[in-house]
């Protein structure tokens, strides 16, 4: 009978055992439930936030051209449209073999300014109209868009400056206000112009530069640099980017500042500013190797009449600084911004 008791006794005291285990484990049970959810709706939310972020990165509303086909006006779409097909074409127009002059070297405007200036970061002109006339430091003076216009005909074109009067003028300058109108006056457009590009921490390497080049340019602007002209031989289809018909050592293109953002931001053929090709090094590398190249000379002596408003890389003196011509060239930037921003400090 008390082997019976004994018997019952750790009988309910395994039952009463594997009661508490039972709760336990679907404690520990419950617990990793709830752990695991929270887990997932952490990394739920976590990616979502990662999504929207990605999604909302560039939330920036990127100039548009004024579509030309909402003009009314016939005589103003005439001359709207002539002044984009001399943009596009200037050779033709005005080139070498020109039908109506021969004031430029045989580049088309828009082989600086891609597809007639409305390319994103294509040195496009979506603030000409909203910012022109305005004070240039390169002139020391207020600016005009016939003078605009005109300096990169002598400058980028290396060719003589046309009447500001004449039908050519006057429907280039029409096109170029047309399609910045949208653009609120005193504002600039975002992304008109150049993109930014940061400064390397070393100067811009020629050597390097060729071998960008020789690998990922001169399939389309040949070996000499020369360019590759259509078969009429009236107009490049890929320009020449040293050499006689290549824009003067006066040009913009010249600051291979200038230079390294255009080519980092849309090139080779193809490139946009979402998705370049070139790293930063590549950019600033060969717009070194092409600026080292021989072109036209353009004397401007009236340049830069306060030469303390000089670019950083104004290839030419003299200088308010102490830096080399060949450091103002080809860097290192960095140290003479820096120089410069210290002494506009100074200044207030």
């Amino acid at each position: 009978m008390n082997q019976q008791n004994t018997t019952d006794k750790l009988l309910a005291i395994i039952n009463k055992l594997v009661i508490i285990i039972v709760i336990l484990v679907a404690g520990i049970v419950a617990m990793l439930y709830l752990f695991s959810k929270s887990s997932k709706d952490d990394i739920i939310a976590s990616n979502q936030k990662d999504t929207k972020q990605i999604v909302t990165t560039d939330t920036n509303h990127y100039w548009q051209p004024k579509d030309l086909n909402l003009i009314t006006d016939k005589a103003l779409k005439e001359k709207v449209e002539y002044g984009r097909e001399l943009l596009a074409h200037t050779a033709t127009y005005l080139g070498p073999n020109g039908t109506v002059s021969k004031s430029t070297n045989g580049l088309n405007c828009q082989n600086c300014h891609l597809n007639a200036g409305t390319v994103i970061f294509g040195n496009n002109y979506g603030s000409v109209n909203s910012l022109y006339p305005k004070f240039r430091a390169r002139s020391g003076t207020i600016e005009n868009l016939y003078k605009r216009v005109n300096d990169c005909i002598q400058r980028s074109l290396n060719g003589t400056a046309i009447d500001s009067n004449s039908k050519e003028m006057q429907s280039i300058t029409a096109y170029i206000n047309y399609i910045g109108s949208d653009v609120e006056k005193g504002k600039k457009a975002v992304g008109s112009g150049f993109k930014d590009l940061g400064y390397l921490d070393r100067a811009a390497n020629i050597k390097n530069g060729m071998a960008v080049y020789e690998a990922k340019c001169q399939s389309c602007h040949q070996p000499d640099g020369k360019g590759m002209l259509n078969a009429t031989k009236n107009e490049f289809i890929y320009p020449a980017l040293w050499g006689d018909h290549s824009f003067n050592d006066g040009a913009g293109l010249y600051r291979i500042s200038n230079f390294a953002k255009y080519v980092k931001y849309n090139m080779p053929q193809g490139t946009t500013f979402k998705n370049p090709v070139l790293s930063d090094e590549e950019a600033w590398d060969v717009a070194a190797f092409v600026n080292s190249q021989p072109r036209p000379h353009k004397n401007v002596p009236n340049d830069w009449p306060d030469i303390s408003k000089k670019p950083v890389d104004h290839p030419f003196g003299p200088y308010s600084d102490i830096f080399s011509e060949q450091q103002h060239k080809y860097g290192p930037f960095k140290p003479i911004a820096d120089a410069q921003k210290k002494k506009e400090t100074a200044k207030k």
